[in-house]
């Protein structure tokens, strides 16, 4: 079984031990063994990154612009490979897992882009014969805290702006999934940026993230997982006065209006509710339904789900691959239950399924599940269940539907169907979101733009595109007397 180290230094250095990551789709197949770092390999990477932040930080952007375009050249030519393991680790299905690949190539290539825009301004004094330089420079040593649902996007769209402009970093990935990581780690290796401005650190979250956050040589933390874990981390940056970025959870309301296209509100829930497993903090699983609309679009929404394929990620055909783990599995089982004891019909799914290849593979399938005839208040309706479990909300009219859909504790995607440009412009402004789609999933966004939410879903600055320097640098205001 091949061994997989972490990098510390420029240097590939074994863990305390090794952890096997294991296929969703066929619990038979070990993709390798992980490193399982230790306290020690926080604090080793750490002073690497430290040791070689003086150097990095004052580097010529030219050379950040090559090394960054060069990993993101790679991994575009290696998409169907990278995708390949991708599928396998953490069960998205191989062409969604390719896309994702793709979208981690393009992610490096704009910031090395940026390394080339980078910018201040000068301004005039209110003060005679002296001059104002606004800049912009790095914040230092940058901890980065990935989840495992989007396991080569996410530490892209961290690590990417973290370089670009300056910072080095320390990457700790999902325990669930280090083999994208490693992947990640090792074309970076090779790009030709210095040895200690890029660590991997894999290994437990309680062991590998406290000791990043809690680490006095990290600057600032980014992180991206559960509500619970990002209050924590949040908590103990303030303390030490770390700079802190968090994206969390998500009960993203999908409004389908009785003027809506009826085929295209069904296929954008489909497409946002279930695809990826309905693993994607961005997907709806709360779609709110007004009442003339009701009947017909429940109706063809079950029929949509019946024709979604489950099966092995990788496998042709494969419309939605597994739950990541059994302990996710045995979560969404929990909610379908909780869901049916507060009174929600079940209308589709419900219950864990073979693999619809034929191929005999244990697995965590779980078929697309839908719940209608459901009350804003119950517990289906309130918290995220992150897998594929939708659910149904019926309502009067627009008024109604806006007051529940910004009736959450959370605030990252929302979505409307309709033909009203009235409605649709309505709704942009006074959905409480971060991002709003009009006719579209709420699932899926672009690379060169904000990502990020509002009330619980997300603290701090926005991540990617130009806004990902609000976070990786720090503003420096210099006069000079002339």
């Amino acid at each position: 079984m091949t061994q997989h180290h972490n990098l510390i230094g420029g240097e590939w250095t074994p863990g305390a031990s090794h952890a096997p990551n294991t296929n969703p789709s066929d619990l038979a197949d070990v993709i390798g063994e992980y490193a399982q770092g230790s306290a020690s390999d926080v604090q080793a990477a750490v002073a690497a990154a430290t040791a070689a932040f003086p150097a990095w930080s004052a580097s010529g952007i030219q050379a950040r612009h090559d090394a960054l375009d060069k990993i993101g050249n790679e991994i575009l030519a290696r998409k169907e490979e990278l995708g390949d393991l991708l599928a396998r680790e953490e069960g998205k299905t191989r062409p969604e897992a390719i896309g994702e690949v793709a979208r981690a190539g393009q992610i490096f290539k704009f910031f090395a882009g940026e390394c080339l825009r980078l910018a201040g301004e000068t301004v005039p004094s209110v003060r005679p014969g002296i001059g104002v330089e606004i800049t912009r420079e790095p914040v230092g040593v940058v901890g980065l805290i990935t989840p495992w649902n989007f396991p080569i996007a996410i530490p892209a769209w961290k690590i990417a702006p973290a370089l670009a402009f300056g910072n080095c970093v320390v990457l700790k990935p999902a325990d669930l999934v280090p083999g994208c990581a490693w992947a990640l780690a090792e074309i970076i290796h090779r790009s030709g940026i210095p040895a200690g401005v890029f660590n991997l650190v894999m290994g437990r979250g309680r062991v590998i993230g406290e000791a990043l956050v809690n680490h006095p040589g990290v600057a600032a933390v980014s992180f991206t997982g559960s509500v619970g874990v990002g209050r924590g981390i949040a908590e103990a940056c303030v303390k030490s006065g770390k700079k802190v970025q968090l994206e969390m959870g998500g009960k993203n309301p999908q409004v389908v209006l009785d003027d809506a296209d009826l085929q295209q509100a069904v296929e954008l829930s489909a497409q946002s509710g279930f695809y990826s497993t309905g693993q994607r903090c961005t997907a709806s699983s709360r779609l709110i339904v007004t009442d003339a609309i009701y009947p017909a679009f429940v109706e063809a929404l079950r029929a949509r789900l019946a024709r979604i394929k489950v099966g092995d990620a990788r496998a042709a055909g494969t419309d939605m691959g597994p739950v990541v783990s059994q302990a996710q599995l045995e979560q969404d089982l929990a909610y379908v239950e909780i869901a049916k004891a507060e009174g929600a019909r079940l209308a589709a799914g419900g219950e864990r399924v073979a693999c619809h290849t034929g191929s005999g593979r244990q697995g965590f399938f779980l078929a697309p599940t839908l719940f209608v005839d459901t009350a804003p208040g119950m517990r289906i309706n309130r918290e995220e269940v992150f897998g594929p479990v939708a659910s149904v909300i019926r309502v009067k009219d627009y008024e109604e539907a806006l007051a529940v859909a910004n009736d959450t504790p959370f605030g990252l995607s929302a979505g409307i169907a309709t033909t009203s440009l009235k409605h649709a412009t309505h709704f942009k402004r006074h959905s409480q979101a971060g991002m709003v789609m009009v006719n579209l999933p709420t699932a899926g966004v672009d690379y060169h733009v904000p990502f990020g939410g509002r009330k619980g879903s997300s603290y701090g600055p926005r991540e990617q595109g130009r806004y990902a320097q609000e976070f990786y640098t720090t503003v420096k205001t210099a006069y000079t007397l002339a």
